[in-house]
């Protein structure tokens, strides 16, 4: 099939160009892919909608994806836990396993039952939701595990920069981000991978919330795992209660984490705004 992302370039001439006439060029560019994403939120917005009535029932999220797709979902799903202290809730798979994460694993894209044998070892169910990431959409390893998660009535999305392709025929919620084509033509790392990454950025925060993991506008269940985190959750202890610095940290280190400092808070009474009364 003919496809978006493998269309030729407007730049004719690369090799001839400046410097600055590639950095502008690719700036340019670049600017197209938040207006791109801003027309999928409508798919955006009733995918995220349906994970969360799973979430709930102990559902889960599972991207899958090849290359540069694969290392956005994986990256996005290992930030999840340090942000925001939940630990597999949403899991990234990508084709060729760990080491594919810093090196290219020859073909390992276009084995279409391998993503859907990984699954199993996590013990799937139809709770959970499997979202495949591929800018061309045509992703054997990623297509492959979509139809069989939605044959076996998981819910199913995608993120895709080629409309129609047989991805977003295979998901049952797609969301299709045509940014169109590269700045070198067929790099889908460029404009594609930006917009995958806003996109995932914009579902994982967004269910992030919606269950609570966030309060006012906090990263109240952060882990504190160093002390750049650390000081940011004495800055936060000093702003919602008041409390001068070092019983601000006294208090985090005591209990380990914002949230629960905030509970000991309520517990002892302490008065607190409005966003935190119902922790």
């Amino acid at each position: 099939m003919n496809t978006i992302t493998e269309s030729s370039s407007r730049f004719r001439d690369l090799d001839r160009m400046s410097v600055h006439d590639l950095l502008t060029g690719i700036n340019e560019e670049d600017a197209n892919v938040p207006v791109a994403v801003g027309k999928a939120i409508p798919q955006i917005e009733t995918l995220v909608n349906k994970i969360m009535e799973r979430l709930p029932q102990g559902g889960r999220v599972f991207y899958l994806g090849a290359g540069t797709s694969g290392r956005l979902g994986v990256l996005d799903a290992s930030e999840i836990p340090p942000t925001y202290g939940v630990k597999d809730l949403i899991i990234g798979l990508i084709a060729g396993g760990d080491t594919a994460l810093r090196r290219s694993v020859e073909n390992a894209e276009d084995d279409r039952e391998k993503a859907w044998q990984e699954l199993q070892d996590f013990h799937i169910g139809t709770m959970d939701t499997v979202i495949g990431i591929a800018a061309s959409g045509t992703t054997p390893y990623v297509v492959g595990a979509v139809e069989k998660a939605r044959e076996h009535h998981l819910l199913t999305g995608c993120i895709t920069c080629n409309p129609g392709s047989p991805l977003a025929q295979a998901a049952e919620y797609p969301v299709e981000v045509a940014v169109g084509p590269e700045v070198v033509t067929g790099s889908t790392r460029m404009k594609s991978g930006t917009a995958q990454k806003l996109v995932l950025n914009m579902i994982s925060t967004t269910l992030m919330i919606r269950m609570g993991r966030v309060k006012g506008n906090k990263m109240v269940n952060m882990q504190l795992a160093n002390r750049k985190l650390k000081r940011r959750g004495v800055r936060m202890l000093m702003e919602e209660l008041g409390l001068p610095e070092d019983e601000a940290l006294q208090l985090l280190l005591s209990h380990g984490s914002v949230k629960k400092a905030l509970d000991a808070a309520v517990a002892s009474q302490r008065p607190l705004p409005p966003h935190f009364e119902n922790l």
